[in-house]
């Protein structure tokens, strides 16, 4: 049997092609891509079809572009040259979607070739940086991708740059004008990134104080004081007064109302611990766990609408975490004993 030759640049020419037919159509590319998968082996070039679908052309190791001198193999309708605008960007992370629900073995694919992207972001304008970033956020917010594409950004070579920092930023803020705060810091406990976060920085700025400044001169308090409170617990609880008092100032200083604060102490409560994967283990440490921090949550739960919210995060997450389950009565019972409810 005679092995099929790899023609990378072949599949390049018939997506480029294809593209350019169908223009800035979004819906017209969406279906040229379905419809092109029956044919062509999307597989075996996943590596290529997303190069394009992102950069427009195929890129060389580093992320430098093959065809830059040969503009016939390249495209302008790919999220490099979009518009830098949520809206737009959006709309190009729906093709994405659509390509993956269509064609399931290109998950895993797309996920390493935005690891891939994440590296080559050196080789890549400011401009082209955001986009991806927005697209990365975006896709991150409906779960297309996992937290765990964004280990990429701690290599040394962006993060000395601190390009690895601006890039973290603008994907948070995309991915939290699609969601939240608390979908963020969950994907990132889940995926055992929320505590290296500092690691954003370069080694001599890796402290809660800067990364603190840098994400609120961002727009993005609401995850510097997680990560803030989340640093504060497992130390004594004698320093939780340091807590409240910080927040308090915090809440007063930049107008926050007590039940957007509410959620975000629960998630950082909940999220700085290892939970027992025994059922029958998990109720009895979760009331150890909380009994400790009642205190801290009831100072900032003294409004009906904040024991409101209170109560729906602790119903959210015991649906998300069934081993809870059985435990969601005897947290309410404890928050409604310890005056938090």
């Amino acid at each position: 049997d005679e092995k099929e030759k790899f023609e990378p640049t072949v599949f390049r020419d018939t997506i480029v092609q294809g593209l350019n037919e169908a223009g800035s159509d979004l819906e017209a590319i969406a279906k040229f891509l379905d419809a092109t998968g029956s044919r062509l082996d999307y597989r075996r070039y996943a590596d290529t079809l997303f190069d394009i679908l992102v950069a427009g052309s195929m890129l060389a190791p580093g992320g430098t572009r093959i065809d830059d001198n040969d503009k016939t193999k390249m495209t302008n309708h790919c999220v490099f040259f979009a518009d830098e605008d949520h809206d737009a960007i959006r709309n190009y992370a729906q093709v994405f979607n659509k390509l993956i629900r269509r064609y399931k073995y290109l998950e895993k694919a797309f996920e390493d070739e935005i690891k891939k992207l994440l590296l080559f972001l050196k080789a890549f304008t400011e401009t082209e940086q955001t986009k991806l970033a927005m697209l990365s956020g975006i896709l991150l917010a409906n779960g297309t991708l996992p937290a765990t594409i964004l280990t990429s950004l701690f290599t040394d070579n962006i993060v000395k740059e601190g390009i690895a920092a601006s890039f973290a930023v603008k994907l948070f803020k995309a991915w939290m004008a699609e969601k939240d705060a608390n979908s963020v810091t969950s994907a990132l406990r889940k995926a055992n990134l929320d505590k290296r976060l500092l690691e954003l920085f370069p080694a001599n700025r890796q402290n809660v104080d800067h990364f603190a400044k840098y994400f609120t001169e961002a727009g993005l308090k609401e995850l510097s004081d997680f990560l803030r409170v989340q640093q504060s617990l497992g130390t004594p609880v004698s320093f939780l007064l340091q807590v409240v008092l910080y927040v308090k100032e915090e809440m007063k200083r930049n107008e926050l109302p007590e039940p957007a604060v509410i959620g975000l102490l629960w998630t950082c409560v909940m999220n700085a611990v290892e939970w027992n994967k025994k059922e029958e283990l998990v109720a009895e440490q979760a009331l150890k766990h909380l009994k400790q921090y009642a205190p801290l949550l009831a100072v900032f739960s003294t409004q009906g609408q904040s024991e409101l919210i209170l109560l729906q995060k602790v119903q959210e997450y015991c649906y998300d975490n069934i081993h809870f389950m059985k435990a969601f009565q005897k947290i309410v019972v404890l928050f409604y004993k310890g005056k938090s409810l």
